[in-house]
Order: structure tokens, then C-alpha cells, then sequence
């Protein structure tokens, strides 16, 4: 699907609102109220409404495998022993790694929703597709 005229119920050119959905997650929590602010108010345009479900599920996901995670590790650590070190180590490569993939994804995604075309990030992206509708 390739979408970039338009507008979004907020004025902007569909493929800007599309991408602002990612692009304002750099900045905090912006992203995410952007991206509810878009699924509530644009209930007609679909590159917008399926980038802003997409974002807000990146982000659910972040939380979801973050906290957890770094939940663990701390308690790894505190348990003073350097098996538990290595494996709270191994547990933050593993985080950061997450991390950087999550990042990439939600670069590539930017720069598909700035050219109007729908990039569905993999396990995610279908989810995002069938919720946005």
C-alpha cells in the first residue's frame, strides 16, 4: 500500500503523521501519546492509523521484554556469586541486542511511513495490522 497524499485529522500529510509515529519516540513518551492521539482521532486513513497501532505495540513490546529482563539482572547481581555475574552479563547483551534490533526497526519503519508504504516489523507487524482496523 503505498498512501502519501492525504491528510490526518490533525493536518498533516499521511505519510508525516505515519512517520512522526516513530520519530517522536526518541523524545520520551511522545510517541506514544502521539500514536493513541492518531488511532483516536483518524479513524479513516490507514497508513496512519496501522503506523501508530505498529508503534504502540513496539513500545508495549519494549516494556514487556525490558523490565523483566533488568528486573532479573539486578537480582542476578545482588546474589554475589560470579555465576550469577556472567549470566546478569549475558542477560544485558541480550537486552542491549533487543535494543539495537528494536531501534533498527523502528528507523526502517520511519523511513517506509515517510514513503507511504506499510513495512509490517516482523511478529508485530500483523498484530499491529489486524488491531489498527
Amino acid at each position: 500500500m503505498q498512501n502519501t497524499g492525504g491528510k490526518t485529522a490533525l493536518g498533516l500529510d499521511n505519510n508525516i503523521g505515519a512517520m512522526l509515529c516513530y520519530v517522536a519516540n526518541l523524545v520520551c513518551y511522545l510517541g506514544l501519546i502521539y500514536s493513541i492521539i492518531v488511532l483516536v482521532t483518524d479513524k479513516e486513513n490507514k497508513l496512519p492509523r496501522f503506523h501508530a497501532m505498529q508503534s504502540i505495540t513496539l513500545f508495549a513490546t519494549s516494556l514487556v521484554l525490558f523490565i523483566p529482563g533488568y528486573l532479573i539482572s539486578i537480582a542476578l547481581v545482588m546474589m554475589q556469586s560470579s555465576i550469577t555475574s556472567l549470566l546478569a552479563t549475558l542477560v544485558w547483551l541480550v537486552l542491549m541486542l533487543i535494543g539495537i534490533a528494536m531501534f533498527v526497526f523502528m528507523v526502517i519503519s520511519a523511513i517506509k511511513a515517510y514513503n507511504g508504504e506499510v513495512y509490517k516489523i516482523p511478529v508485530i507487524g500483523n498484530l499491529a495490522d489486524k488491531w489498527s482496523n
